[in-house]
């Protein structure tokens, strides 16, 4: 029997492609003469003029239109710390993302919900339900498996019949897992501390082996239950 190569991730590649194209970037510009450093900062500072308010009442709305969470996570820290401090931040931007959470949850289960229940009607189909006993298992792996952007995520959950508690402590416990890592880390890099990257990133990496030991074991349980 040939061995099956494992396909590879196209969402990974993409995300590695766009890094690396900033990394060439940045490199050019430095090479360039640019501060990039100052940038940086006068970027910060823009975002810091505005306010914690209006930033993560950004934070709680826009990514519920495919913005990514990422793009707050990293400047949230270097930012809002010297307002807020840490704690204050990693609390605002908890709630930014539940807030966000209940959002997009009220959008799929029922704002939009009889609109796209005509739609795939008039296609002949039904949207699915997921059974009460799958439903905290679906939604963790729908949060830790690479692939829909987190919005979508939040649409087709909603719309799946995930009841909204189930809903929100998973994926923002997921949402945490690596907001918390992101954040400590933006904040760590902008201000110099390296004592404080290495935690960044330990919990960034930290969460990444607890993803992966999770989808391992309920690849295992998949796998025996088809036996």
């Amino acid at each position: 029997m040939p061995e099956v190569k494992p396909a590879l991730n196209k969402g990974l590649l993409i995300k590695v492609g766009v890094l690396g194209v900033i990394a060439v970037a940045a490199a050019v510009l430095v090479l360039r003469g640019m501060d990039v450093k100052a940038l940086v900062v006068q970027g910060m500072a823009i975002i810091g003029s505005a306010g914690p308010w209006v930033f993560f009442t950004a934070m709680a709305v826009l990514p519920a239109v495919g913005f990514p969470l990422l793009a707050f996570a990293l400047p949230a820290g270097p930012a809002f710390s010297g307002q807020l401090g840490l704690g204050g931040v990693l609390a605002a931007y908890g709630t930014a993302i539940a807030i966000n959470l209940a959002l997009t949850y009220w959008l799929a289960a029922h704002a939009l919900r009889p609109w796209v229940e005509r739609l795939v009607a008039r296609a002949g189909y039904k949207i699915p339900q997921l059974a009460k006993d799958e439903q905290i298992e679906v939604t963790l792996l729908l949060r830790i498996t690479p692939g829909p952007p987190f919005f979508l995520q939040s649409y087709l959950l909603g719309l799946g019949g995930v009841p909204f508690f189930t809903y929100l402590w998973v994926s923002w416990s997921v949402a945490m897992a690596y907001g918390v890592g992101f954040v400590v880390f933006g904040d760590a890099i902008m201000h110099g501390r390296a004592r404080l990257a290495i935690l960044g990133m330990s919990l960034l990496v930290t969460a990444v082996i607890i993803v992966h030991l999770v989808r391992k074991h309920y690849g295992k349980g998949r796998v025996q239950s088809t036996r």
